[in-house]
């Protein structure tokens, strides 16, 4: 990308401009100014000395932190007061894996709820959640410790649940979720649809320890249809209804480990939200040595 001898292919070099813009958009929640934001980061890639760039091995992972910067330098700025160009760090060699351009159909629903978060919790939900960024460039980026980015997360995640909408009484989530794992383990396609929103949006956190989706899935179809994938029948599978996080989950059992908890966010009796955890070091607790579950799909508060 630097260098005459280092001719890019034009498709990988417009696909690595759009990334960057769905970065910029996911952080900024506007068009215009997230285009500002990636003309800013390619200007301090194009301010490096030619041994500088030939330096980085990977331009795409160095453009990607920088535009993470950049952009929660601008949500922290006051209105109207915007950081000029500086240098971006030194993110050289970070190993972040090439993804493919997020879908133009991002959920305008979501970007709205972004913008009550704070800037931190922000750009670490979607760093973190929507682009699957290593722990270790989140926290770079955001200027805070691995741990620090998790509460972060965390809190971006129960910010998100609660806005704009009322709690839902707990039996009517219940009754939710009994029927979206009824759906799940008949493969009726037709019923799990119509129990979500149309604006429905799945994550799935693999943790980069299990080939998961690295980036959300938005509306009723896709969400439907990419649940009855992930939870189609196999032997030694099973899909029980237990407690997590106070709220009623559907817990994945494979040979009697669990190998995914899927909560969910209900809205005027509606899946809003469905958050996946695959990631197998989040699931040790659950793998710890407990009495059998009952295999009928029953409530267990752990």
């Amino acid at each position: 990308m630097g260098g005459t001898g280092d001719t890019t292919p034009l498709a990988e070099l417009l696909e690595e401009r759009q990334h960057l813009i769905d970065v910029a958009r996911w952080m900024l929640g506007a068009g215009t100014t997230a285009e500002e934001a990636v003309t800013e980061t390619y200007r301090r890639w194009f301010g490096l000395t030619d041994a500088q760039r030939s330096g980085i091995g990977d331009p795409r992972a160095w453009l990607t932190k920088s535009t993470g910067i950049i952009c929660l330098a601008r949500l922290s700025a006051p209105a109207g007061q915007l950081p000029g160009p500086g240098g971006a760090g030194d993110g050289i060699g970070i190993g972040i894996e090439p993804d493919r351009a997020l879908s133009e159909e991002v959920s305008d629903v979501l970007l709205s709820a972004l913008d009550a978060l704070s800037p931190s919790e922000r750009a670490v939900f979607v760093l973190n959640d929507v682009f699957a960024m290593p722990p270790r460039t989140v926290a770079d980026i955001v200027g805070r410790t691995p741990h620090e980015c998790a509460e972060l997360a965390e809190s971006a995640r129960r910010s998100l649940r609660a806005d704009g909408a009322r709690p839902t009484p707990s039996d009517q989530h219940d009754r939710i979720v009994h029927a979206v794992r009824q759906a799940c383990v008949l493969n009726d396609t037709r019923h799990l649809v119509a129990l979500m929103s149309r604006h429905a949006v799945a994550f799935f956190d693999g943790g980069g320890k299990i080939r998961a989706l690295t980036r959300p899935v938005h509306g009723d179809r896709h969400v439907a249809r990419t649940l009855l994938t992930l939870l189609a029948p196999r032997p030694g599978t099973v899909l029980h209804l237990q407690a997590a996080n106070g709220r009623t989950a559907i817990v994945v059992r494979h040979h009697d480990r669990v190998a995914a908890v899927i909560s969910f966010d209900v809205t005027d009796q509606r899946v809003t939200h469905v958050w996946a955890v695959l990631n197998p070091d989040k699931l040790r607790g659950w793998n710890r040595p407990r009495p059998p579950a009952d295999g009928h799909g029953a409530v267990r508060h752990l």
